[in-house]
């Protein structure tokens, strides 16, 4: 309560809650404690730290800690946290433009660390201080069947590192090079009413925590001197403490930050941390000096005093390493933090109760008498990142079942005389049929057919503990997903932030994410920051809504793209530009697009679309499937098959594990592809197609697509010349096939 519950936390609900609402515009952090700031790099979240306390003279040092000091005399306080995170930095360029990683710090932090950033969205940190959009590079499940020792994905060994960059040199030209840090894109969330979650959340309420303190100083009774500190490279060895340490020799300390408890001595036992909502948590080693012991029950006397919720354990102390002995804590130290769910994941999470009882006893601590006059609630403003069909198609929401969204903006990016000829039928299918052929005309009857669907989960049901089980919508490895921040999508159009949590046993040493492509068909649950079934209905959440990880389309180098959802609204959108750019009228032709639902959860909306129209006597002789060609265009794939370059045309889906299109066809789109100097690949690859389904009825099913990355990940990466490519030779087919 106080002043951090009217300004801190107000501000960091909205702000957070703000990207909840915007997950899919651009993602540019504004405030100290949204940079990301990589052990060692933390140079530009100082300078803003620093920026942001102009006005009470902050000090800075030669490792980028940054601390401001009020008062005189003994005793001498110092209150610090951590600014850093940990992170990679690029190792090396490989000649086709791929970059090399190793970690910040060295060791993992983790058993898990290094797997959940594979297919994730990054940022590069260019010394020129831009953030250069790039992705992980990640396996495609479409393509691992009957591979044999194939990358586990959990080690930086496999990792790399993808801009859209085609060589060396173009990595150097938009400013990337050797040395530069990299973070994964943060999203945090909203979780719930009672917190947030995101890679460094714990970073961001604590940074924002001491940012206020400082604000309240002005209203501290407490005599002596206090230091309040940002310190840096704490995960690479307690550097930045050491040398605060040494510049300011406090005789007494609250380290504030993540409180781990203290093993038994042979390593094998560790206590349970306690769970969000037990208020703060004050931490002591079990080897304490006696002034220690006094000052953490000091501590404890004034929490109960101000009814300040507290909980106390025996803790490891802050981890200072150095190749000479560092310096030492002082004798009345003690930790101060709160709860955490999946630390140092990128679903970590804080209770924003927990952080309000941590700040009442900072403040209760340094006789902070007024809280500081009302705080505005902030804001933060997205710009909205471009209107282009395919933009606002890839940050638009429909898993499978749930395509209503998507239905919305097809129909709002086609040509307005188009528009009152679509229908949607039964299945849900948007269906639009253009051409005045007759029904014994020599014209083939064509059917055209992209997906809207996306993979997500969708609520089975709300639990007793108020986590929501989920079931998958579609497939994918789960490393992409579990471990992640989502969005819960409510009825009434609503979302609301939570967290896929991770499997059982993943914190222990030796846990390996399963690879199976099964593995998402597991139960999965999600937390939304609550404790009972009650507390979750609250919120509007109920059975039958979905669930998805947060999107954005992001610009690579050069004319590459990185979005989650590209399969299929890059099919969505080749339609609409075909359409649009034929207009009303298709004299003599019998064509009809189709913008199916459903296909990720077994083509159900095609099948249902195919069904319909052999009832009616009116199947298509051809259907053109337009979807994803899963490529091995990455240096985690196999070269075997499905080796289609992305940049290098749109692809005839000759092949793949639902269809095999006979070659006179095939060789039939090629030559008129060539025939109008539209760029075309044609190859074999995974995966099942919409088109699949009408053959029973006596279709002739002729897969096409365009080459992509990273396959159902949020690391999907494209070139936009191949969507062109599509566009066109969709166009091309239903004017003259």
């Amino acid at each position: 309560m106080r002043g951090f519950i009217r300004v801190v936390l107000a501000t960091l609900m909205v702000i957070v809650s703000a990207r909840v609402s915007n997950a899919q515009t651009a993602n540019n952090p504004a405030k100290p404690g949204d940079l990301p700031a990589i052990s060692g790099y933390e140079q530009e979240l100082s300078k803003e730290v620093a920026r942001e306390l102009k006005e009470f003279s902050p000090k800075t040092d030669n490792v980028g800690n940054v601390w401001v000091e009020f008062g005189n005399g003994e005793p001498h306080r110092l209150i610090a946290t951590g600014m850093d995170q940990p992170g990679y930095v690029v190792s090396a360029i490989t000649s086709d433009g791929y970059l090399r990683v190793q970690r910040l710090p060295q060791g993992a932090p983790n058993g898990v660390f290094d797997a959940l950033n594979f297919a994730q969205p990054l940022w590069v940190l260019t010394r020129g201080e831009k953030k250069v959009n790039g992705v992980f590079a990640g396996l495609s499940v479409h393509l691992q069947p009957g591979r044999v020792n194939g990358p586990k994905m959990n080690h930086p060994d496999e990792m790399y590192v993808d801009l859209g960059a085609k060589s060396a040199e173009e990595v150097r030209a938009a400013g990337v090079d050797v040395l530069d840090p990299i973070v994964l894109q943060t999203n945090w969330m909203a979780i719930g009413k009672n917190g947030e979650a995101g890679l460094g959340a714990l970073n961001h309420v604590d940074i924002a925590a001491l940012t206020q303190l400082i604000r309240e100083m002005k209203s501290s009774n407490a005599k002596g001197t206090t230091a309040i500190a940002f310190v840096a490279q704490q995960y690479t060895g307690g550097r930045g403490l050491n040398r605060l340490l040494t510049e300011i020799q406090p005789s007494e300390m609250i380290y504030v930050g993540r409180v781990r408890p203290e093993q038994s001595a042979d390593g094998k036992v560790v206590p349970e941390a306690p769970k969000p909502g037990a208020g703060a948590v004050l931490g002591s080693p079990s080897t304490a000096t006696e002034a220690g012991q006094k000052f953490v029950k000091e501590l404890q006397a004034v929490a109960e005093k101000e009814q300040i919720k507290t909980v106390s354990m025996a803790a490891a102390a802050p981890r200072i390493a150095s190749y000479t002995k560092g310096t030492e804590l002082p004798g009345r130290f003690v930790e101060l933090g709160v709860p955490t769910l999946w630390p140092v994941t990128p679903a970590e999470y804080a209770s924003w109760q927990d952080v309000t009882q941590m700040q009442a006893l900072l403040e209760a601590y340094l006789q902070v008498q007024q809280p500081p006059g009302e705080g505005g609630e902030g804001g933060s403003t997205f710009s909205r990142i471009s209107e282009s069909v395919l933009q606002s198609l890839v940050v638009t929401y429909g898993a499978s079942r749930h395509e209503e969204a998507v239905r919305q903006v097809v129909l709002n990016r086609l040509d307005a005389r188009l528009r009152s000829k679509v229908t949607m039928d039964a299945g849900g299918n948007l269906v639009l049929h253009l051409g005045d052929a007759k029904k014994d005309a020599k014209t083939p009857r064509i059917a055209i057919v992209a997906h809207m669907d996306e993979i997500g989960y969708e609520v089975k049901q709300i639990e007793g503990d108020g986590r929501l089980q989920v079931e998958v919508l579609g497939g994918g490895y789960t490393q992409y997903f579990l471990g992640h921040v989502v969005l819960v999508h409510k009825k009434d159009g609503s979302k609301i932030g939570g967290v896929l949590e991770l499997p059982s046993g993943w914190e222990k040493a030796g846990f390996e994410w399963p690879m199976s492509s099964r593995s998402m068909d597991e139960p999965a649950r999600v937390y939304v920051g609550t404790q009972s079934k009650k507390e979750t209905e609250g919120l509007g959440i109920a059975a039958g809504d979905f669930v998805t990880i947060p999107k954005a389309y992001r610009e690579l180098l050069g004319t590459r793209a990185n979005g989650r959802s590209f399969d299929d609204r890059v099919g969505c959108a080749a339609l609409i530009a075909a359409a649009n750019a034929i207009g009303p009228e298709l004299p003599g032709r019998d064509v009809t697009f189709v913008w199916s639902t459903r296909e990720e959860i077994g083509l159900e909306g095609a099948a249902a679309f195919a069904e319909q129209a052999a009832k009616e006597g009116r199947s298509p002789d051809f259907v053109f499937a337009i979807d994803t060609f899963v490529s091995s265009d990455s240096p985690l794939e196999s070269k075997r098959f499905a080796d289609a370059t992305i940049g290098d045309g749109f692809v005839v889906r000759a092949v793949d594990n639902s269809n095999v299109a006979p070659r006179e066809y095939v060789d039939r789109v090629v030559a008129l592809a060539r025939e109008h100097s539209i760029p075309v690949q044609y190859g074999v690859t995974g995966g099942g197609n919409d088109g699949s389904v009408f053959v029973r009825y006596g279709s002739v099913d002729v897969a096409m697509g365009w080459p992509l990355r990273y396959a159902h990940s949020p690391g999907e990466v494209i070139d936009t010349k191949d969507v062109d490519a599509l566009g066109k030779i969709v166009e091309v087919v239903a004017r003259q096939w």
